[in-house]
């Protein structure tokens, strides 16, 4: 027995500050990038006397990473201790486990489900976890070998790549060390991804929940209370993990998909237990507790792609830059309401706009489909010019509002930097997302979630997305393969792993 789950990656592109706090909304869209949870049992065989066993074993493995721990899991209160690992241990995916299990007991409750339960414990667990080469950086891999920096080349490197290539040094040649690579990352919430993936393999291999019917509206209903288990067990491991309570968007977006998305109130989870990580809540109560987060359903209008690009330029710290943001709120709170009364009118007017998108494109497909092909070659400027109709008319506003909106949040987001002191949008960036935005078939660019130089996106309507690609490129800024998809978690047929190289070896016999 084997099940394979995945979840995704996200990008937050609009609502950054804002979504910290309730009831401010952020426009969350789930990506292309996802994180692998494989789970088999570690043996086959349980012998005569293995019910009597208090401890079981679980072994967890990153290929990419090179690295592997195994542990001693309690059956009594569903704990882990660490017996050995190579590189260090992950507290998400430990923290993932521990919840899992104990989920899984909390709500199993009739005497057959208990025993295959406790059987496939007993059996041991076998984790593997994988992620897409999207969540990280190979900028500098790509700098050192002389190599242009374009999506072609992230498309040459092998699938779920070892992350031991940012160990190389800048003038080329190999550390030689296996110790710890250094992993940058590109911004894509790796670790919310790579724990819901977790928990939803553990879960649905449990028995805990039934992630097949993920899709088919016949199971809706169940389907719905399955995957309200996954976010509490998965936002409560997470927040446990990195020891703080944080506003949960990207656990929701590995969860659900793209939304938008209202935060949970922090006093579901006990502050405590999250900073001190000394024990682990109860889970039975988080399972039958009403999470009060709020979601509904958003994704890009049709014909419209997200691009990501990688500046390279340097890290920010997104704790940090949080951190000052909110000192600068309590110093000034007259200035900081007010910016961010702008800033949530604002976001409320692009929500409003992109939804009106939808909604033509759903009503009136052909003007929808017309506008957008033809806004695709021109500037903004000559947006209007393409309509002929009532409804094309409507739909070219939209696209201006929409674009308005964004700039207008740039703007206060830019004076919000300015005024707590951090680089929310640099003026590198500036120029950068000004250029973008003036290019044919623009009609968005910023900095997602927090901002800083970690990250630059764009929402490019049609077939434009190559020449803003190839416009990047010649600057400096590394397009990445990520696109917007808009499904959240899901239970995979098999290992990625298997299915890229056969997709590759079909690619080859082809050609």
């Amino acid at each position: 027995m084997e099940v394979v789950a995945s979840a995704p990656g996200k990008v937050l592109v609009a609502g950054g500050y804002l979504v910290l706090e309730r009831p401010n909304a952020g426009l969350v869209l789930s990506t292309t990038a996802r994180f692998y949870a494989i789970v088999r049992p570690l043996r086959d065989e349980l012998s005569h006397d293995s019910w009597a066993w208090a401890w079981t074993d679980v072994k967890v493995t990153s290929p990419q990473l090179s690295r592997e721990a195994t542990y001693k899991l309690s059956l009594k209160n569903s704990t882990l201790q660490l017996t050995s690992a190579r590189e260090s241990a992950n507290p998400f995916v430990e923290q993932a486990v521990q919840f899992s299990v104990a989920a899984a007991k909390a709500t199993i409750t009739d005497k057959e489900g208990k025993d295959a339960l406790d059987k496939l414990l007993l059996q041991g667990l076998h984790i593997t976890i994988l992620g897409c080469n999207d969540f990280y950086s190979y900028r500098k891999q790509i700098e050192v070998r002389g190599l242009p920096l374009t999506p072609e080349v992230l498309l040459s490197l092998p699938p779920f790549c070892s992350i031991t290539f940012n160990s190389e040094v800048a003038n080329g040649t190999k550390t030689g060390e296996k110790s710890k690579p250094e992993v940058a990352k590109t911004g894509l919430g790796s670790s919310a991804a790579m724990t819901t993936s977790v928990v939803a393999a553990l879960l649905h291999y449990l028995g805990a929940v039934n992630l097949s019917y993920l899709g088919q509206s016949s199971s809706d209903n169940a389907t719905g209370r399955d995957l309200d288990l996954l976010h509490a067990i998965a936002q409560s491991a997470h927040c446990i993990a990195q020891g703080k309570i944080g506003s949960g968007f990207d656990v929701s977006a590995a969860v659900y998909g793209s939304q938008r998305y209202t935060r949970f109130s922090p006093e579901i989870l006990s502050s405590a237990q999250v900073t001190g990580g000394c024990c682990m809540p109860d889970v039975a109560e988080i399972v039958t507790r009403s999470w009060d987060h709020e979601k509904a359903k958003f994704s890009l209008p049709p014909l419209m792609s997200l691009l990501l690009g990688e500046p390279g330029i340097g890290g920010s710290s997104t704790p940090s830059m949080v951190g000052s943001v909110k000192q600068w709120q309590k110093s000034d709170p007259q200035k900081s309401k007010d910016i961010w009364s702008k800033l949530g009118m604002a976001n409320s007017v692009l929500e409003s706009q992109l939804r009106n998108l939808n909604k033509h494109a759903e009503d009136h497909w052909e003007p929808y489909e017309s506008v957008l092909r033809s806004c695709s070659h021109l500037t903004c400027s000559k947006w209007t010019e393409v309509a002929t109709n009532q409804h094309q008319e409507l739909i070219a506003k939209s696209l201006l509002a929409a674009r308005d909106a964004f700039l207008e949040i740039r703007l206060h987001m830019r004076e919000m930097g300015i005024a707590a002191g951090v680089p929310i949008e640099p003026e590198s960036q500036t120029q950068l997302l000004d250029a973008t935005m003036n290019m044919e078939g623009v009609l968005l660019a910023g900095v997602p979630g927090a901002g800083g130089f970690d990250a630059v996106f764009s929402v490019i309507l049609g077939e434009a997305s190559d020449a803003v690609a190839k416009a990047w490129s010649s600057v400096g800024v590394l397009p990445l393969l990520v696109r917007e998809d808009p499904h959240g978690v899901s239970l995979e047929a098999g290992d990625p792993r298997t299915r890229e190289v056969s997709t590759a070896v079909s690619y080859i016999q082809i050609n």
